[in-house]
């Protein structure tokens, strides 16, 4: 046989297993679409947290961390210069003291003037109470006068005694009637208009209320200052949490991947400083209709890693409708989907020697067994 005659049997003995090995791989499901189906496996990301200050701005004066760094939820990352907030701390605290200091005088002379008021009453009483009975006299001998004045008028008038005797009489009455006068004017000026009862009990005296007006008055003004103590209060808590705000603290465990800021730039706020990534991670995998019917959100998934094989458990946290691309579709229908696919975000927990980037893959047969 020559080289030619072999060349020709080698080719056909190659393109006769060529055919068989094509027909067997279509008989066994392992044309591109099937595999597609059977194949089910996603590399598995952690999430990243973008930190950035929140609603201050400044100069960054400290960078607690350098990337890789490992950070528990609390740690300090960073910090920004506390100089302005911490003066405006300090003036308004000085700002509640003297406030504080206005009111506890406030009270002081409000208790002072009703304490007053009490003592000018209690001395007025006492003074009206003398006051009557100074009228109470003065009336007396008025009386007296009175008598004595009808009595010399009859004795002057029998001729037992002389005119001058009824002068005296009558300048005595007279005086005695000025005196009551006199006496009823100063209890008048001690009633101050009120009405006068004959006893103390249950008198309101005008200068009195008037007093004590002036007194309730001053509550006015501790309430106002007490309202203004109050706003310092909101403005100093709202200073606090400004100053927090100044360090940034590491919102959960993980990992720094990348600083964007360094000490001595001016950061402003909402802008990300560090890239920091999460313990929570996820990996995505698509499943036909027929696969995806079975499941639901908050379904337990056990996966297995490609490298290692070990088990790493989750749960399902979105089953949702693929976008286009991911649809397993056929050459000759172009543009149409044979297989609709579904997204499927398996969130894991953590577990020893499973890192982000490794693949993992899930059996189909524990998507058929549901």
């Amino acid at each position: 046989m020559n080289a030619k005659q072999k060349a020709e049997r080698t080719g056909i003995i190659f393109l006769v297993l060529l055919i068989v090995s094509g027909a067997v791989l279509l008989y066994r499901g392992n044309d591109a679409v099937a595999l597609g189906v059977a194949k089910k496996e996603g590399i598995l990301t952690a999430e990243q947290v973008k930190m950035s200050f929140d609603s201050v701005s400044g100069r960054l004066v400290h960078q607690a961390v350098q990337e890789g760094d490992n950070v528990k939820k609390g740690d300090v990352i960073m910090e920004l210069d506390a100089t302005d907030t911490d003066l405006a701390i300090k003036k308004t605290k000085a700002q509640i003291a003297q406030i504080e200091a206005q009111i506890a005088g406030k009270n002081g002379s409000q208790q002072v003037s009703y304490q007053k008021a009490d003592n000018d009453e209690t001395q007025s009483f006492r003074q009206i109470d003398q006051q009557r009975a100074a009228v109470a006299a003065a009336a007396a001998t008025l009386r007296n006068s009175e008598l004595d004045y009808e009595r010399k008028t009859s004795l002057v008038e029998a001729g037992a005694i002389a005119r001058s005797a009824l002068d005296d009489a009558t300048t005595a009455l007279e005086v005695a009637q000025a005196n009551v006068a006199q006496q009823q004017q100063l209890l008048d000026r001690l009633l101050a208009g009120a009405q006068d009862t004959g006893t103390t009990d249950g008198l309101a005296l005008p200068t009195i209320a008037q007093e004590r007006a002036d007194a309730a008055n001053m509550g006015n003004d501790i309430a106002a200052l007490e309202k203004q103590r109050e706003q310092l209060l909101v403005s100093l808590d709202e200073l606090q949490v400004k100053k927090e705000r100044l360090v940034l603290r590491a919102p959960e465990d993980g990992k720094v991947l990348k600083v964007l800021a360094k000490e001595g730039e001016m950061v402003s706020q909402g802008t990300p400083v560090v890239l920091l990534e999460s313990r929570r991670s996820y990996y995505d995998i698509y499943l036909s209709e027929e696969q995806a019917a079975g499941l639901s959100e908050g379904d337990e998934v056990t996966g297995t890693t490609v490298a290692g094989r070990k088990q790493v458990k989750g749960t399902i946290r979105l089953l949702t409708q693929a976008p286009g691309f991911a649809d397993l579709k056929q050459s000759r229908e172009k543009g149409q989907a044979d297989l609709s696919a579904f997204l499927v975000r398996i969130y894991i927990e953590p577990t020893d020697g499973v890192q982000p980037g490794m693949t993992i893959g899930v059996n189909e047969r524990a998507f058929a067994e549901r």
